[in-house]
């Protein structure tokens, strides 16, 4: 059964700018989380190319380099999920925020409705660095007036115990996740996606 309005006049084309969780790290080819959602949205009578613009390693600094070029004409709409490296790397917060507001203002110049997809800081950093951090996400897609996915991870960690989940879900790394857990994380995020591709044929 087809979802209501998921039938497109013409195939809607989704860039997915991210990272290695993006990209599909550790993974076949198939099973990474671009393929993956490809094949959801297609289970859903969406008629949709999404394109793989994720780098491994990439920060929102380098999202925020390449968007140019990612959003080519044929370009309808925009995944954005950065920012889980500058968290690695300690980056402040007002950087990546920054970074994020450029992206945001290259896909708004360009015409293209977008989904932003949140991440959330440990308390490795402290409290302040986790509510600037979180908190960045949910300013910028109200002042953007885009949807937020709360977390890329939200599916898993909907799952139940955090050690449990990660023994089950995640690669050896901690960091990724295996296919299985693309498969959820894909399940959980598929319903947001497919309402951005649906605002793109109601445009």
């Amino acid at each position: 059964m087809l979802s209501a309005g998921a039938v497109q006049a013409e195939t809607v084309t989704v860039a997915a700018l991210g990272d290695s969780l993006t990209q599909g790290y550790g993974l076949v080819p198939e099973a990474g989380f671009v393929p993956q959602l490809q094949a959801w949205l297609e289970g859903q009578g969406a008629d949709v190319v999404v394109i793989n613009a994720g780098v491994s390693g990439d920060t929102t600094a380098g999202g925020l380099s390449r968007v140019g070029w990612t959003l080519t004409p044929e370009v309808d709409a925009m995944i954005v999920a950065l920012g889980g490296n500058d968290l690695l790397r300690g980056i402040d917060p007002s950087v990546s925020r920054g970074n994020l507001d450029g992206i945001l203002q290259a896909g708004t110049e360009a015409g293209v409705d977008m989904l932003l997809v949140g991440m959330e800081a440990p308390l490795n950093y402290g409290a302040d660095f986790k509510a600037e951090f979180d908190g960045m996400y949910v300013d910028l897609a109200a002042g953007y007036d885009v949807e937020l996915y709360p977390t890329f991870f939200a599916g898993l960690l909907a799952q139940g115990e955090i050690e449990q989940v990660r023994a089950q879900y995640m690669q050896a790394d901690g960091i990724h996740p295996n296919a299985e857990g693309v498969a959820v994380i894909v399940e959980a995020m598929g319903p947001s996606v497919l309402a951005l591709i649906n605002g793109v044929a109601a445009d």
